[in-house]
Order: C-alpha cells, then sequence, then structure tokens
C-alpha cells in the first residue's frame, strides 16, 4: 500500500479547494492512500490485447433538430422590462475588465 505523506494530503485538499483539520488529516491520510494504492494496481493489469473504448452506448451524433418556437422568445423590450439599468437598448452592467497598460 502507498503511504502518503500529510504534505501530499495537504496538496490534495488544496487542489481540491477543501481545508482540512488536523483530525481530518489523520483520518484521510490512511484512506487516500488506500486509493492511491488501488489505482496503481490498475497499471499492472495487461491491457495490450484490449482495444481502446471511448464510449459504449453505440450511439453516435444524436442530436435534435434545432427549431425556433416563436412563442419563447422575447422581444427586446420584453427582456428588458425587468432592469431600469439600461443603455442604448442593452443591459448596463458593472466593467468585468481591468485595464492592464
Amino acid at each position: 500500500m502507498t503511504k502518503l505523506t500529510k504534505k501530499e494530503v495537504l496538496h490534495v485538499a488544496k487542489l481540491s479547494n477543501l481545508t482540512l483539520t488536523d483530525a481530518e488529516i489523520k483520518k484521510f491520510t490512511p484512506q487516500l492512500s488506500k486509493i492511491v494504492g488501488f489505482v496503481g494496481q490498475l497499471s499492472e493489469v495487461d491491457t495490450n490485447s484490449v482495444e481502446p473504448t471511448n464510449q459504449t452506448t453505440g450511439l453516435t451524433n444524436v442530436f435534435r433538430e434545432d427549431k425556433v418556437i416563436s412563442e419563447n422568445i422575447l422581444t427586446q423590450g420584453q427582456a428588458l422590462s425587468g432592469t431600469d439599468n439600461t443603455y442604448n437598448g442593452l443591459f448596463k452592467v458593472p466593467a468585468v475588465l481591468e485595464n492592464r497598460t
């Protein structure tokens, strides 16, 4: 079994955007070590005679027909009717980009 270090567990937690207590680190270290060990076992499986698979349903390019339903289309006035913050017939919103010159 692979034994992960506290540093490695904290790295995984950071990648997962998790903050762990010392008790949680102690609890999860052996669990995560087992998981890594099981994944490592997959590399031992002989897959030389197995064809690569990228999907298993047999379906290809299943799309619905693109239909415009005019009852579901809002006019510009209807779309803007829920706000008072407009400019030249468009929604006016705070800037989301900064000038980086």
